[in-house]
């Protein structure tokens, strides 16, 4: 359980290197536009980006990978792998999930000698896979030994510390007033990790397009911090 636990917390580190302190996931374009401008508008945002597209997204695709692995069906998982590309319109957070998600990949693979990891980058060589974080990350949860809801829960909290690090860089805000948005976040991700285990998989994909077209308009804005 201790070496469970430490695992997860290494993997769940804002500091692991999966270069994904470089992307605002369209943060950045509502930071420019002074739509989010303070602690109470960064946590709206944050929740709003949380419950109407990351639990649709990357949430219910961890959920996926978990239920694949279980029942042995490794070739699910490169059609969903597919799946997740295709349904990411904006062109900017669809590389940054690729880009993230193959160092995932290698990170996980370098640590852990994880035998699917190892095919998931054959794939990616041959342009038969593009590569996710929440493929990536469940994988390696799975692989560990560490249950479904417990997986799901560490990658949507990681996910939003990320983003708050970056909010606060960008926006910018003090580091006290990060920690208190993550703080007043957690009953919302304990209710998204439930929702979740729950929903149905014709539900993948559902995303406020409001967050899509943010994304796509970051590509065009003059000055940028972030890849997307």
């Amino acid at each position: 359980m201790d070496n469970q636990l430490l695992a997860l917390l290494q993997i769940g580190d804002s500091n692991f290197p999966s270069g994904a302190f470089s992307h605002s996931f369209g943060l950045e374009t509502y930071i420019q536009e002074e739509t989010v401008y303070s602690k109470e508008t960064f946590f709206e945002w944050l929740r709003i980006y949380l419950e109407k597209q990351l639990a649709y997204t990357d949430g219910l695709a961890c959920r996926i990978t978990y239920e694949t692995l279980l029942n042995n069906d490794t070739e699910e998982l490169w059609i969903l792998d597919r799946k997740l590309f295709i349904q990411n319109i904006p062109k900017e957070t669809r590389e940054a999930n690729r880009r993230i998600g193959e160092r995932l990949i290698r990170m996980g693979h370098d640590l852990y000698s994880i035998p699917l990891l190892k095919v998931y980058l054959s794939k990616i060589r041959a342009k038969e896979a593009l590569g996710h974080p929440g493929i990536a990350f469940s994988i390696i949860c799975h692989y560990l030994g560490i249950e479904k809801r417990q997986g799901i829960l560490t990658f949507l909290y990681s996910s939003m510390v990320t983003l708050i690090q970056n909010g606060v860089r960008g926006i910018p805000l003090g580091q006290t007033a990060g920690q208190r948005i993550l703080l007043e976040l957690q009953p919302f991700l304990l209710k998204i990790t439930e929702e979740i285990e729950h929903m149905d998989v014709d539900d993948f994909g559902v995303v406020a397009p409001g967050l899509e077209i943010a994304q796509m308009r970051h590509e065009r804005l003059h000055t940028r911090l972030f890849m997307s």
